[in-house]
């Protein structure tokens, strides 16, 4: 089976994206490029690429920019991880937008309570950005932490979304 690549523009950055069928398998910025490719060469060896991804995956990242936060929603994420990356990923898509959680919030909701950090690594592992939200974890202070982005990014993604954060 071969990975269907797309890019679309967005307000913060081009944006390319990883699908497998139907399911989005990856997405980062453009800037992130060798980022995306390194985690393609990892996580499916050997699959061709080609430029044909689905339109509707990139219609539904255009109308979340356009303001429709839920067309987010409707995009199947199909990641390749761990079961624990999967678990953080899926709970990550559980966090509505407009709202954040603390790494350890998100751990007590795993029900491992002492794995924030654990958490935050496979945050940091999380190869569908956007659609899979980890923007919307930030420290236990309260104060924007690591995104592959940049923070000026996850702070734009916040504020798109309504979030209530620091303004440093």
């Amino acid at each position: 089976m071969v990975l269907r690549l797309g890019q679309i523009a967005s307000p913060i950055g081009d944006i390319v994206f990883a699908c497998d069928g139907e399911s989005l398998v990856a997405l980062d910025f453009a800037d992130g490029a060798e980022r995306l490719s390194r985690h393609l060469d990892r996580r499916h060896p050997g699959r061709a690429r080609i430029p044909s991804a689905p339109d509707a995956v990139g219609r539904r990242l255009a109308a979340y920019f356009d303001g429709d936060l839920a067309a987010l929603d409707g995009i199947v994420a199909a990641p390749a991880g761990t079961p624990f990356e999967r678990a953080v990923w899926a709970a990550l898509r559980q966090i509505p937008a407009g709202a954040t959680m603390t790494y350890g919030a998100l751990a007590a909701r795993l029900g491992r309570p002492a794995a924030s950090r654990a958490v935050g690594h496979a945050n940091g592992q999380n190869p569908v950005a956007i659609v899979i939200p980890c923007h919307r974890l930030i420290g236990a202070d309260g104060r924007l932490t690591g995104y592959a982005g940049g923070l000026d990014r996850k702070r734009w993604l916040l504020r798109h979304e309504g979030a209530e954060i620091e303004r440093s």
